[in-house]
């Protein structure tokens, strides 16, 4: 009896203790696959528009407190770390190209 290949999903959430979260499956879509999802879906979305609000803020010629640049600063800083986590979890399911596979390296660019 073969065991199945263990897909490892980074979650878009912490896990306990504020560490990051995984999710191991046998590569079949479970709730917490759909959930995920649906959070990173939410994540990018969020991302976007706070990107547009952001936008105007920062151009020359607004006139913002200190403490409203902080304020879309942190939002700034809060989005990127999202998808961000959204992009390393995605490349981590990316499958490599079969060059790598089989140990060739891959080319430099």
């Amino acid at each position: 009896m073969t065991t199945p290949p263990a897909h490892v999903r980074l979650l878009p959430w912490p896990g306990p203790e504020g560490k990051l979260a995984h999710l191991v499956t046998d590569g079949t879509r479970t709730f917490f696959s759909r959930l995920a999802d649906t959070v990173e879906s939410r994540q990018v979305d969020a991302a976007a528009v706070i990107l547009t609000l952001a936008k105007p803020m920062v151009e020359d010629g607004a006139d913002l407190t200190a403490p409203e640049l902080r304020w879309i600063a942190r939002r700034l800083v809060e989005s990127l770390t999202d998808v961000l986590n959204i992009a390393e979890s995605r490349g981590r399911r990316i499958p490599p190209y079969e060059a790598e596979a089989e140990g060739e390296q891959p080319p430099r660019s």
